[in-house]
């Protein structure tokens, strides 16, 4: 327990920590960037539900669930990229955060909500299975997630009900 705690390895684990978190917020504002003109004009253009979110909020809450994604991400790798498990729930990790990127560009970018329900569906399920590893590697790394997890379910009903009405 005290070797964890040596600052040559303590500082090796804030470094895959910090490498994950930002290749997180990297991915997160490349996908912001790629689709804030349809934002500003498309989006707003359409019927939304009487529980859609003001477009403030998306910006803090995207960031925070990518500083938690990439803390969970960064927790699992710190257990050992060797580790079969370690790599199965990174692999899943990294699939889920392109899907997560692809339902932008789905959305905002082709301005087609229908094909991006299909995408948050599947990004949903892909979010589920890397919950189930994260949590074979860290349990932690998978508590991480469940705010992330959660949020997308919220999306998935605001992406079907904006098809719909639409």
């Amino acid at each position: 327990m005290l070797d964890n705690l040596h600052p040559v390895i303590l500082k090796k684990k804030l470094t895959y920590i910090a490498i994950s978190v930002s290749i997180c917020l990297i991915i997160g504002f490349l996908s912001g960037y790629a689709t804030q003109s349809s934002v500003n004009d498309w989006y707003l253009s359409l019927n939304k539900p009487s529980f859609n979110p003001p477009n403030w909020i998306f910006g803090p809450v995207w960031t925070l669930l990518y500083i938690l994604m990439g803390i969970a991400a960064g927790i699992v790798w710190t257990k050992g990229f060797h580790h079969i498990w370690v790599k199965t729930a990174l692999y899943n990790f990294g699939f889920q955060l392109l899907f997560n990127a692809l339902w932008s560009v789905v959305f905002f970018g082709f301005k087609n909500p229908f094909w991006a329900l299909l995408v948050i569906l599947f990004l949903l399920a892909l979010i589920l299975l890397t919950i189930k590893w994260f949590n074979v590697v860290s349990r932690t790394a998978a508590y991480l997630l469940i705010p992330y997890f959660l949020w997308v379910c919220f999306a998935t009903i605001l992406n079907y009900k904006i098809w719909e009405m639409n």
